[in-house]
């Protein structure tokens, strides 16, 4: 969907419904979000059983609160999975993003040792030189398209560092990736899955032989933190770690693509805002916060009710599925004063980009430093830097806000 830019957010006409196909969803969003937290937002969607909460106080609440899980615990055996698709939901149900306690706090326990701030703090040299090298390859070019370009390579490079991935399998780890990360939007499609299952069994392959490597010459990396936290007997399977490893090249590029992507877009179409960070440097950390807020990478994740639970006036039963808006939550005016307002100063700013709980990002502090590195220093190298072209085109996605491509022009 394209959209060129409006600074303001339009009235919705018609009958509330959350219905993400409809003409100008994606392009705007928040059109939408807002008729649902004035007019109904505990919201029955259409077509389901499930519910779409968008006021921050439900949206926090539901992330919170331990009624509501990521799985529900049902007797007798699992349901049978068809062969064609099996690879990537299996896959898929050994993320931690997916697990309730135990499990998840023993994984989380296990990967979270390579996300301490120390880690994270010795990561910033390594994380300057990849922008700095980006910025390099771009900087000969009079137009740049920042997406592929610089967005998109930059986390994928940090965490395949991270991982222990060779240079030379940067670019297959890139498209492995990238089609791993939309199985994850609620609205992949079963040919999606057929496809994703033949990425997912190359991808495991590829990491089952870093893994075996690394058994047999551990590295200063993160397999090889996993393998020794997994023969300290805390019971993490190959299985398990590999699906971890995955997870974490998912997760550990999607939101920093969009962060960036979408924080250089917004700073452009708001050229004053764009200015003010120019002469003031210092506020980029302010800036990388507003970005979340206002375009949120992430802007839905789902949670299942593990029991019957009241929200405002509605009764969302045991084994309903209800879908947070992070997006919708991030611009409610209850918590956040002009919310369709973008402004890099705001103070206090508790958005939930990141959400909140048990789940709340383990990735937050490097997605934000990487962030903050990557805009401050494409704004230093390129000051004058401006659209190349007016619209813009969104990814038709509900989880993540991401866009096709954002095409610059290079102005030192």
């Amino acid at each position: 969907m394209t959209e060129a830019r409006s600074n303001s957010v339009q009235q919705f006409e018609g009958e509330v419904s959350f219905q993400p196909g409809t003409p100008g969803f994606y392009a705007n969003p928040h059109v939408l979000y807002r008729a649902l937290r004035e007019r109904d937002p505990v919201h029955a969607v259409p077509g389901s059983s499930s519910w779409l909460v968008t006021r921050y106080e439900d949206v926090a609440h539901v992330l919170k609160d331990a009624r509501f899980g990521k799985r529900m615990d049902h007797s007798g055996p699992p349901p049978e999975i068809e062969a064609d698709i099996r690879p990537a939901v299996e896959l898929l149900n050994r993320f931690m993003l997916f697990r309730d306690p135990p499990d998840h706090t023993r994984l989380r326990g296990l990967v979270s040792k390579a996300f301490t701030p120390r880690m994270i703090e010795l990561l910033v040299p390594r994380i300057q030189a990849i922008t700095d090298e980006l910025l390099e390859e771009i900087a000969t070019r009079e137009e740049a398209e920042l997406v592929a370009d610089f967005a998109f390579p930059l986390p994928v490079i940090v965490i395949a560092e991270m991982l222990g991935v060779p240079a030379g399998d940067r670019q297959k780890f890139k498209d492995w990736s990238n089609l791993v990360a939309c199985l994850i939007d609620f609205n992949a499609s079963r040919s999606l899955f057929v496809e994703g299952s033949q990425v997912v069994q190359e991808l495991t392959e590829y990491l089952r032989g870093i893994v075996a490597e690394r058994r047999r010459s551990p590295q200063n990396d993160l397999i090889s933190a996993l393998i020794r936290a997994e023969e300290n007997e805390q019971k993490l399977t190959e299985e398990e770690l590999i699906a971890s490893c995955v997870l974490l090249l998912v997760a550990g590029h999607e939101t920093t693509v969009n962060l960036i992507a979408n924080g250089v877009y917004t700073l452009l179409t708001h050229p004053e805002q764009h200015a003010l960070l120019l002469e003031k440097p210092e506020l980029i950390p302010g800036a990388v916060e507003e970005i979340l807020r206002y375009e949120s990478p992430v802007q839905m994740t789902s949670r299942l009710a593990q029991t019957d639970v009241i929200i405002g006036s509605r009764t969302i039963t045991r084994g309903q599925e209800v879908l947070v808006s992070l997006g919708a939550a991030n611009r409610d005016p209850a918590v956040f004063a002009e919310p369709d307002r973008f402004d890099i100063t705001r103070q206090p700013n508790p958005h939930l980009a990141f959400a909140a709980g048990i789940h709340y990002c383990l990735g937050a502090a490097l997605a934000r430093m990487e962030g903050q590195v990557a805009i401050g220093s494409l704004l230093r190298r390129f000051p004058n830097l401006a659209l190349a072209e007016p619209a813009v085109t969104w990814k038709e996605s509900v989880v993540f806000r991401s866009l096709q491509s954002l095409k610059v022009r290079l102005i030192p």
